[in-house]
């Protein structure tokens, strides 16, 4: 498992360490990680349609996302909220409604289940047994993650700024401990070693990483909930930022996990205001780097 732990640290590390100047590569980088994210789940759905026994299996993986879901959901907001007592934050208030881009985000929210179900339906019903399929989901994160290093170091973000952020340093620890405490607590619903439980609750919404890396290590079912569990995050995410976010900042900020820095940050903007921006980039940046290197670790420790 050592050697799977670098395989997603070294990519995502490496991208970080190149500077690019030129904003049409940039340009290129952006739409080659919004396709390689839908392959990459495609491929996730492709693995769970070739799963033996998957009907009998349907079950217990949705008992285990419900769970998930359920039990992070309560300890993130406790957490989130514990650290919105020690650090209030306010924001502006913002008139009339969340701006019509809502809806469509939260379609959007939509459309990485569509492509898993697509895949799913096409191993199942259409394509014969695909072996190789593993492995080049396998390349295609690591490309991915070093993709994703390039674009966090070139983001024109300081390190050093986002770390001095202190609401969002908060938020961003707040959410890690209370979800490991989550994880700590479902070991024994969800059956698995404490490592693994962990490295299944470190996703923090980053479902194209969480659920083909869970499910390399513990295999297809396990990636399928990993990856549920996490874009349910995101799309209960998109439902509460407005109504959360006027009068508790940090949990509805918080709750949205790495995608506070991208997916969710239009709605956290139209609702929250500008001084919530800076805030969500350092929270879901700083969230972004924890959930590989947590789940690396974690899953090297099997």
């Amino acid at each position: 498992m050592l050697t799977g732990a670098l395989l997603i640290l070294a990519p995502l590390f490496l991208g970080f360490a190149i500077a690019l100047e030129d904003r049409r590569a940039m340009t290129i980088i952006h739409y080659t990680v919004e396709g390689l994210v839908y392959f990459i789940l495609l491929l996730l759905g492709l693995g769970l349609g070739q799963m033996e026994g998957l009907a009998a299996q349907l079950g217990g993986m949705a008992a285990q996302v419900m769970a998930l879901v359920l039990v992070l959901f309560v300890a993130n907001m406790m957490g989130l909220w514990l650290f919105h007592r020690w650090q209030p934050m306010s924001v502006e208030r913002v008139e009339g409604n969340v701006s019509p881009g809502y809806r469509r985000l939260f379609l959007a929210g939509l459309k990485p289940l569509v492509a898993v179900i697509a895949g799913l339906l096409a191993g199942y019903y259409l394509l014969p047994d695909m072996p190789m399929a593993e492995q080049l989901a396998t390349w295609a994160l690591m490309f991915l993650l070093f993709l994703i290093g390039l674009q966090l170091r070139n983001a024109g973000l300081s390190l050093r700024k986002l770390l001095m952020n202190r609401q969002g340093l908060g938020i961003a620890l707040a959410l890690t401990v209370s979800s490991l405490a989550a994880g700590a607590v479902l070991i024994p619903w969800l059956g698995l070693p404490w490592h693994d439980a962990l490295a299944v609750a470190s996703g923090f919404g980053w479902y194209s990483l969480s659920g083909i890396v869970i499910g390399e290590a513990l295999g297809p079912a396990w990636g399928g909930v990993a990856f549920l569990n996490d874009v349910l995050r995101e799309i209960v995410a998109l439902a509460i930022i407005p109504l959360l976010i006027a009068s508790r900042p940090a949990m509805a900020i918080g709750y949205g996990g790495a995608t506070a820095m991208d997916f969710t940050l239009p709605v956290i903007r139209s609702s929250g205001g500008l001084p919530c921006v800076p805030v969500a980039i350092a929270s879901g940046f700083l969230l972004s780097f924890l959930s590989p290197v947590l789940m690396g670790v974690f899953l090297s420790l099997g």
